[in-house]
């Protein structure tokens, strides 16, 4: 028996691209705020680790930084479900498809990050180059 169909689960083969128009603006903004925490939170832990040692507290810059890498985890997961759901739906995991989800899960396990200062500057720079690497592979489309 064949799952149901409509226009929230076109055939791949069938699907149309219009019709996935708000998954893709749900997917983009998702990844927008995922992408600008991932730029900001390692930069926010290493003010918050110089204000805990000068003060000895946690202060507000602590709560906030924290509630920010939990609520761009939850983009995370929204633009990656939503990116899988269109990589199948409208691209049919065609070969770029594979590549730009290499290149997620690969920034994605780099959120997972150590807290030395060092590390965490680095850590700006590559997610920098880890999404130019993903914009790349979606825009020119290589495979």
């Amino acid at each position: 028996m064949e799952a149901a169909r409509g226009p929230l689960f076109p055939r791949p083969a069938q699907g149309n691209p219009d019709r996935m128009d708000w998954l893709k603006i749900l997917h983009i903004l998702c990844v927008m705020g995922w992408m600008t925490s991932i730029f900001a939170v390692p930069r926010a832990i290493i003010y918050w680790k110089r204000d805990f040692i000068a003060s000895g507290r946690q202060g507000p810059l602590g709560d906030l930084t924290y509630r920010l890498y939990r609520f761009s985890a939850g983009l995370a997961v929204i633009a990656v479900l939503s990116g899988l759901w269109l990589g199948w739906a409208v691209w049919s995991f065609a070969p770029w498809v594979h590549v730009k989800l290499t290149l997620v899960a690969a920034l994605a396990g780099h959120y997972v990050f150590r807290e030395s200062d060092l590390y965490l500057r680095i850590f700006n720079e590559v997610s920098v180059l880890g999404a130019i690497a993903i914009l790349w592979v979606v825009v020119a489309k290589p495979f």
